[in-house]
């Protein structure tokens, strides 16, 4: 397949429309609907990583029903959803959420979930403090160690809402929870200071897998692990201090009904 980019000289020479790119799309307006929303109305970090643990794990399927999914959640946690589930029994969160289901995710698996959250901020204090645990300035090897250190707090449920760098996956919805906690512009919110942008890696789906793809910045036939590392170390060369910037821009083409991805392409030739 012919790529947009080809060769590292494109890929050196390619950030002023990648900025371009930045500057247009990258803003608040063209948030809606992504799960990413929710966190705008909590101006404590302590809650905000909370609720973008629980956004981000349920951001599989459907938008619509996502963004109905997270709601329901949220509207049993109360206003500082980080008290709430430290100082909350199993049996509440059980009333609660009788009935939520969310495609393969059912009240037990929520249940289960949310009650480990509870044990990692009565444990570490925060759901940061957890992970940098396990960082030590790479995040592939800090996700696995933050995945098994959470998982050890039992459940079935939590298994699938907290995926598993070491199974291969390319763990999308952790490295986008990670984009939105440790990046701070228009759009990613911030509350995490002490990771470096510089460090995390792609949040790759299968939609941002064929825009790489297309734009040359992965050789690899499948959305994988191997391909998101691929795919951040492409986007270093392009911007080393933040390689996942141009993530949100990019990814709104083909999400968005009034953006189709084609435009992506004939904006791009229009721009260079």
């Amino acid at each position: 397949m012919h790529s947009i980019l080809d060769g590292e000289m494109a890929l050196a020479n390619s950030r002023s429309i990648f900025e371009k790119i930045y500057a247009d799309y990258n803003k608040r307006v063209y948030v809606s609907p992504d799960p990413l929303q929710f966190l705008y109305d909590y101006k404590m970090s302590r809650d905000r990583e909370v609720v973008g643990l629980i956004a981000s794990s349920l951001a599989y399927g459907r938008v619509a029903q996502i963004l109905k999914s997270v709601s329901s959640v949220l509207e049993c946690l109360g206003e500082s959803p980080a008290e709430f589930l430290k100082n909350t029994e199993r049996k509440e969160l059980e009333e609660k959420l009788e009935g939520f289901v969310h495609r393969f995710t059912d009240s037990s698996d929520m249940v289960d979930f949310l009650c480990c959250i509870g044990k990692v901020l009565n444990t570490h204090g925060s759901v940061e403090n957890l992970f940098l645990s396990h960082y030590k300035g790479e995040t592939w090897q800090a996700m696995q160690g933050f995945t098994k250190s959470f998982l050890d707090c039992g459940g079935r449920g939590a298994t699938f809402l907290m995926p598993d760098p070491s199974k291969g996956s390319a763990c999308k919805r952790l490295a986008l929870y990670l984009r939105w906690m440790v990046r701070a512009d228009d759009v990613d919110p911030g509350g995490w200071n002490k990771i470096d942008p510089g460090a995390l890696l792609i949040p790759l789906d299968t939609h941002m897998f064929n825009i790489c793809t297309k734009l040359g910045l992965c050789s690899r036939k499948n959305a994988d692990g191997r391909s998101a590392i691929e795919i951040t170390e492409a986007f270093k060369r392009v911007c080393p201090e933040d390689p996942v910037r141009y993530d949100f821009a990019l990814t709104r083409f083909g999400i968005r009904s009034d953006m189709k991805l084609e435009e992506l392409f004939i904006n791009w030739d229009s721009i260079r």
